[in-house]
């Protein structure tokens, strides 16, 4: 049994995580009162005292919008933690597992993105989770970086959650509908990884394996239409009566600061291939989403 520091515990990722790995793992659960990623010291001090087997970062600053206003509060959670983490687990010869994003590339190719292609962030946020890429990739060592995206549960904050909000305060919900990507629920990402934790631990944590991998929901939906489906699945659910407009606009209509890439799209092909590990289709996690929020 390994023992695992989980930071971001209760996030709607790490909030699965705990579910998934319970039970299998020794786990020590942190979060953002009991450990703040923007102190050095306090995560190479929590490090050190739980000297874990494996660190599992699921905490970041998430808020896309918010980040362009606070880069430096983005860098010190999305950028300087990891590399701080990653140092640590490698001074102690621990294995490391850190999870980020499609919008480290700009949406501008048509294909779904392998981990291969080059990175070009268009925000504050993307580009502070590539930095934080490149500082546990500069440290060596165990480490596996999953990308994801368009990531939802039901718990923590989320566009499905928002979608069904607006539809009670609102009769008309204004969408983007020319950006493009694959709704990915927590849980099949929870459980994906530790799919891969499985082989992973058998290997003994083989450095060779270490790297970049994409974990994202099969399929492919713009916002507009994943709204749309939330709320077909929330009325045949009968989680809300509203019934408001759904109007779809192009990006350039959304008033948001940050610019997000119109093709988020990921290739899944390697996490398939090293680790026989894939997730199911949007619609079908959705669904299942769905009726727990009921």
């Amino acid at each position: 049994m390994s023992r695992i520091l989980l930071t971001g515990s209760n996030g709607q990722l790490g909030w699965e995580l705990r579910r998934s790995l319970a039970g299998h793992h020794d786990i020590i659960a942190t979060d953002r009162n009991s450990l703040d990623l923007a102190d050095a010291d306090a995560l190479r001090r929590a490090v050190r005292d739980i000297r874990p087997d494996l660190l599992i970062n699921a905490a970041a600053y998430t808020d896309v919008e918010k980040a362009e206003s606070e880069p430096a509060q983005a860098h010190a959670i999305n950028n300087a933690a990891p590399g701080i983490l990653a140092e640590e687990a490698h001074r102690l010869g621990a294995a490391m597992v850190h999870y980020s994003t499609g919008y480290v590339f700009d949406g501008d190719q048509s294909a779904p993105y392998a981990e291969g292609d080059t990175p070009n962030p268009q925000s504050v946020y993307g580009a502070s989770k590539l930095a934080g890429e490149l500082a546990v990739r500069a440290v060596g060592g165990q480490h596996l970086i999953l990308r994801t995206n368009w990531v939802y549960g039901a718990h923590g904050d989320n566009f499905v959650k928002t979608v069904l909000r607006l539809a009670q305060e609102r009769d008309e919900l204004r969408i983007v509908a020319d950006q493009f990507g694959a709704p990915t629920w927590a849980r099949d990402l929870a459980q994906a990884t530790s799919a891969i934790l499985d082989v992973w631990q058998r290997k003994n944590f083989d450095a060779t394996l270490s790297g970049v991998y994409h974990l994202t929901a099969a399929g492919r939906v713009n916002w507009y239409d994943y709204a749309k489906e939330i709320m077909r699945l929330a009325r045949d659910a009968g989680i809300t009566p509203a019934h408001p407009d759904i109007r779809a606009i192009s990006a350039s209509e959304y008033p948001g600061a940050a610019k997000r890439p119109a093709n988020s799209l990921l290739a899944n092909d390697k996490a398939r291939q090293v680790f026989d590990v894939a997730l199911p289709e949007w619609q079908a996690s959705l669904a299942e989403c769905m009726n727990e929020l009921r």
